[in-house]
């Protein structure tokens, strides 16, 4: 998983190479004022220390795995993004309800003819996002023109619902908390973006990622707004930042749900 805009360093804290891209340089209030996307399969997630816009790129031209630990708004930040970017996102869940607001926000700016319905697209494209329950079934067909994310809310040891196997297909894993069992899938993602966390949480954490103690104590320090992102050559400190259109649906930024 690249980072566009900011630097990158490795999980101990060495220089890594920048990742290749535009560069941002607007700050947090300039952030909020903006409907943040990015190219495809990319969404601003936020901003780095220094205050320039973080690009994260969810959807690869490689099958890709990510773990989201912390929460429940943090998936629906990432979900709003990347489908606003054109990426097609399926949420398998077992709390449909919670989903809901956000299913239908899609839904009500969707073009629609008499016919069709409100929120029905007259091409007979999908949704950008669909919910589903927690059982196996056939994705859509993953492809550069339009990615897909599959979102499995399945609780802390999630099962393999949705094996990640095609290009341009990616799978996160919401976990709520970190769970001694939670499994290769999970701490082998590809891109890991950890919410603050309680001590022995923390702890763990360390252990499963190798961090180095400094790492352990920031995790559990972390303001409700914080975030830390992991992957090969990656550790990025960075703020997240909700827009008020995004506030309206999911709530101001926290960690939890």
């Amino acid at each position: 998983m690249s980072t566009h805009g900011a630097e990158r360093t490795g999980r101990r804290g060495q220089p890594a190479a920048a990742g290749i891209g535009t560069e941002f340089v607007l700050s947090p209030e300039a952030l909020s004022r903006l409907s943040l996307t990015g190219d495809r399969g990319g969404v601003v997630l936020g901003s780095d220390l220094r205050g320039g816009a973080v690009q994260l790129h969810l959807v690869r031209p490689v099958p890709s795995r990510l773990a989201l630990v912390g929460g429940l708004y943090l998936a629906m930040q990432l979900v709003l993004r990347a489908a606003a970017t054109g990426v097609l996102v399926v949420v398998a869940t077992g709390r449909p309800a919670a989903w809901q607001p956000l299913q239908q926000a899609f839904a009500d700016v969707a073009p629609a003819t008499p016919a069709a319905g409100a929120g029905a697209d007259p091409t007979g494209a999908p949704p950008p996002l669909q919910l589903r329950g927690l059982h196996p079934g056939p994705l859509p067909r993953a492809s550069e023109d339009a990615p897909v994310l599959v979102v499995q809310d399945s609780g802390a040891v999630p099962q393999e619902l949705y094996p990640t196997r095609s290009p341009w297909q990616s799978t996160a894993y919401v976990l709520p908390y970190l769970h001694p069992q939670v499994g290769g899938n999970a701490t082998a993602a590809d891109l890991v973006l950890l919410q603050r966390l309680p001590v022995g949480q923390a702890q763990l954490a360390g252990r499963l990622w190798r961090l180095p103690p400094g790492v352990v104590d920031d995790l559990a320090g972390l303001t409700d707004d914080g975030l830390i992102a992991l992957g090969a050559n990656l550790f990025l400190p960075m703020r997240l930042v909700t827009t008020p259109k995004e506030a309206s649906l999911i709530g101001p930024v926290r960690r939890g749900d």
